[in-house]
């Protein structure tokens, strides 16, 4: 990243009017930095975007996401629009138009940490100084919707978050600046996903600073190392284990897919979630549940799992010891349909 940006002479003590995006507990870190550097920079959060409340739990009953809850609780105006892309069909009588909100607040920047959607051209020219996304993973690798769950899926030993200056594609823009980050033996996409969005606000507070001041470089991501490459949306029949996969695959999907949607299969004919395993050597057939050396484990392609954490149907998460208490015929057993 050696481009010689031409300076802004951008003050930091100038009102900079900021408008956040975001939507899950990742983004929390870098609402809260935003918000809190304000004093010290003479920024403005003006408004925060969130999707709207989803139905959950068993009444169905709407519930915020944590971004908004975080909003409402720093009194920061919140505006949750269903799309952000113009349609032919009416939006609802009782939704305002977002590209009117966004206009009327007049934002000098927008920052995006996993808002949930992709921003359109009308929203990415509003701002003077554009729209900056925060990004877990080392672009151009894990473009897309689950760079987190991808990274342990393929079993990466060192992933990072990016700060990117957004264009119309996903997650195609310039880089502005990256921080690496090791993935631990034990990291799930919760655990990882905490760490990343921690230091992705970390990142934030130091380059919006300089990306206003005129001191920061935007690198193409065609010019960085690495081959560009995309994750989609994780879906629900995603975590089906096949057992005829490779044990260490089966293992990296317990932890890739905790907490949505788990890894799961079955047994006596009902779903049966996996929360902790371990490869040990051995074979049996893929799926069925044997004893060896006083562990519980089960076929897969080429080793066993060792089960630690299970969750049977209708259940609570628990240890294999607990599960056991109750399951005395679990071994010998066959898990998948």
């Amino acid at each position: 990243m050696d481009n010689q940006p031409a300076t802004r002479n951008t003050s930091t003590r100038e009102t900079i009017r900021i408008i956040f995006m975001g939507t899950p507990d990742f983004a929390l870190p870098s609402l809260s930095v935003l918000h809190g550097m304000a004093a010290q920079t003479g920024w403005q959060v003006v408004g925060v975007v969130t999707q709207p409340d989803r139905r959950a739990g068993r009444g169905k009953r709407l519930v915020a996401g944590p971004v908004k809850k975080l909003a409402l609780k720093h009194n920061l105006p919140v505006m949750q629009p269903g799309r952000l892309r113009r349609t032919n069909s009416p939006p609802a009588t009782d939704e305002p138009d977002p590209l009117a909100w966004l206009r009327m607040l007049s934002p000098d920047l927008i920052v995006v940490a996993a808002y949930g959607q992709i921003l359109p051209p009308s929203v990415l020219e509003i701002p003077k100084y554009g729209c900056l996304n925060v990004h877990a993973s080392l672009l151009p690798a894990y473009r897309g919707a689950s760079p987190i769950t991808a990274a342990l899926l393929d079993g990466l030993t060192e992933t990072g978050v990016t700060i990117m200056l957004m264009d119309a594609g996903m997650d195609t823009g310039p880089v502005l600046t990256q921080a690496r980050l090791p993935v631990l033996a034990d990291d799930t996409t919760a655990s990882l996903s905490d760490r990343l969005a921690a230091r992705g606000a970390e990142l934030l507070a130091a380059t919006v600073p300089s990306w206003l001041a005129g001191n920061a470089a935007p690198v193409a991501q065609a010019d960085l190392p690495g081959e560009p490459s995309v994750c989609r949306l994780v879906k629900k029949q995603d975590g089906r284990i096949d057992w005829t996969l490779p044990a260490a695959r089966i293992e990296r999907m317990i932890r890739a897919y905790t907490p949505w949607p788990a890894a799961f299969t079955t047994w006596r004919g009902r779903n049966f979630k996996l929360w902790q395993g371990s490869v040990i050597s051995g074979s049996a057939e893929p799926g069925l549940v044997v004893e060896v050396n006083g562990r519980v484990a089960v076929g897969a392609g080429d080793a066993l799992l060792a089960l630690h954490e299970v969750q049977p149907a209708g259940k609570k998460q628990m240890t294999l010891a607990t599960f056991l208490n109750g399951a005395p015929d679990f071994v010998h057993s066959r898990l998948g349909d």
